[in-house]
């Protein structure tokens, strides 16, 4: 189907993006455009104006805050998150996880802000990125403010990113001796996830978020306080995945039913701490 007639902007600074995304109502942002474009051409979104964000250099860029988090910027490609260097020091998991997504078209197009700011309950990073407990910068004309990715994801296609506003870049605690894991099961080898779980170590501190059981990512708190002290041995793990599945209400599709999601989130949810275990004792 073609798209519907849309008025088209190409802004040189992120000033000048948010101010034109502040002054039409019907102003959406193009980043890697391999959500937003298929939308269109399906009508089930007709934005007035396109913002295009591909001169926005600054928001191509991957490194590191004063405070030490590694920063992403909103534009970043998936086969950049793959390559970079800082990601491998800091926080590889990213890299491992981007290199599941879609084919290689899809990786060298879709950005890292795209992704999260569509909040499709099938994608890969918003559990990622919950359980990384990372922080997400936002724009408008009012200046700058963080959040919590705890608080960012509000429900399917919603975020904590408003009308006028632009996300501009990702928080990403270093590992500092964390280990991460992620585990899902996947339509064919490359396709969209019935569930997945991500998980981080640190310390005596966990954190574990399950994706594509809800219109956002869950966090599973009550196995969270069950690992507390855990040594992460399989039985261990298992012991404090009881009962998960019991406590979520999943949709069911043609891809699985409630319950079968339910069985599956706990598995992925024991795979992915088992693994983040041992990466921690790898590193």
């Amino acid at each position: 189907m073609l798209l519907r007639e849309v008025e088209y902007a190409r802004p040189a600074t992120v000033e000048e993006a948010v101010s034109l995304l502040a002054t039409y109502d019907g102003a959406r942002p193009l980043a890697g455009g391999q959500t937003l474009v298929n939308v269109m051409k399906a009508r089930a979104a007709a934005p007035d104006v396109l913002v295009d964000l591909a001169d926005l250099d600054e928001l191509r860029a991957i490194g590191f805050s004063s405070d030490g988090l590694l920063e992403i910027g909103s534009m970043v490609t998936y086969a950049q998150l793959i390559s970079s260097s800082e990601v491998e020091v800091a926080r590889p998991i990213l890299a491992d996880v981007a290199a599941t997504i879609g084919d290689v078209q899809v990786r060298n197009r879709g950005t890292v802000g795209g992704n999260v700011c569509v909040s499709d309950p099938t994608n890969h990073l918003p559990p990622l990125l919950m359980a990384l407990d990372a922080t997400f910068t936002i724009r408008g004309e009012s200046g700058e403010r963080t959040v919590p990715a705890d608080e960012f994801f509000l429900g399917v296609y919603m975020t904590a990113v408003a009308e006028g506003e632009l996300l501009t870049k990702i928080g990403v605690p270093p590992s500092s001796g964390a280990g991460d894991g992620f585990a899902g099961l996947t339509i064919g080898k490359h396709g969209t996830y019935i569930v997945n779980a991500a998980a981080t170590i640190s310390g005596d501190s966990t954190r574990v978020a399950l994706g594509c059981v809800g219109a956002i990512p869950v966090r599973a708190t009550a196995m969270e306080e069950r690992l507390a002290g855990s040594d992460f041995s399989d039985a261990s793990v298992r012991a404090a995945a009881a009962g998960l599945g019991a406590s979520l209400d999943p949709p069911s599709d043609v891809h699985g039913s409630a319950d079968f999601r339910r069985h599956l989130a706990e598995v992925s949810a024991v795979r992915a701490v088992r693994q983040a275990a041992e990466r921690r004792k790898g590193l």
